[in-house]
């Protein structure tokens, strides 16, 4: 049974309820300027500007995560609160970069870190897929899976949304032949992997980045 590596940006729900802090509540639209965090709290501010990139992050981050959407130096931005210690809201910081494709940075409550201008990333530009067949994993909120990923199936592994739910995306091809292959390879290897129809998929990135 396949068993990933523990990379520096490891991202889990155990490490993250140990974290966290906080009362659960719904994102909050909102057109003012975004809150400080509290003394002892780190944010995350995402860049999501549009109401794709907002329902996709929610869509990512586990439930009863406490999420504002604000504004940031003139950019609209969700407000990622309640993290405890620099370690955790940096370990959401790069999985929302490298998995999820949407730039973020982490601003502490002593203001001894000038995060940079959220303008500066990359433009979110999520794209359906044509006919043909997905090969997607599911990684369970554990991003290291991708360079395991890579490894199996020889080639770069994007990042795809399916019925709202993000994946990895391992193959995209028009031969059924070579598709189910590929899904056998990663079932072989304990990956949670499934074949479906590539023009119910929407890619979010084409390759995922890590170290």
């Amino acid at each position: 049974m396949f068993v990933p590596r523990r990379f520096w940006f490891l991202v889990c729900l155990a490490c993250l309820g140990s974290g966290w802090s906080g009362n659960a509540r719904p994102a909050v639209a909102q057109n003012n300027d975004c809150l400080p965090p509290q003394p002892g709290e780190y944010i995350l501010l995402v860049l999501t500007e549009t109401q794709a990139s907002q329902r996709l992050l929610e869509r990512s981050l586990p439930e009863d995560t406490p999420t504002t959407i604000c504004r940031y130096l003139g950019d609209s931005v969700t407000r990622v609160g309640g993290f405890r210690t620099l370690e955790v809201a940096d370990n959401w910081g790069r999985f929302s970069r490298e998995i999820v494709g949407l730039y973020a940075v982490v601003v502490e409550a002593s203001g001894a870190n000038s995060p940079p201008p959220l303008s500066q990333s990359t433009a979110y530009n999520p794209r359906p897929l044509g006919e043909g067949y997905a090969v997607l994993v599911d990684f369970f909120n554990q991003p290291e899976i991708a360079a395991q990923v890579q490894q199996t199936v020889g080639q770069n592994v994007g990042l795809a949304s399916y019925f709202s739910r993000p994946y990895l995306l391992a193959l995209y091809t028009p031969d059924e032949a070579i598709a189910n292959r590929t899904l056998r390879q990663l079932s072989d290897r304990g990956f949670g992997a499934v074949m479906v129809d590539s023009r119910q998929v929407i890619l979010l990135s084409p390759r995922v980045n890590y170290p």
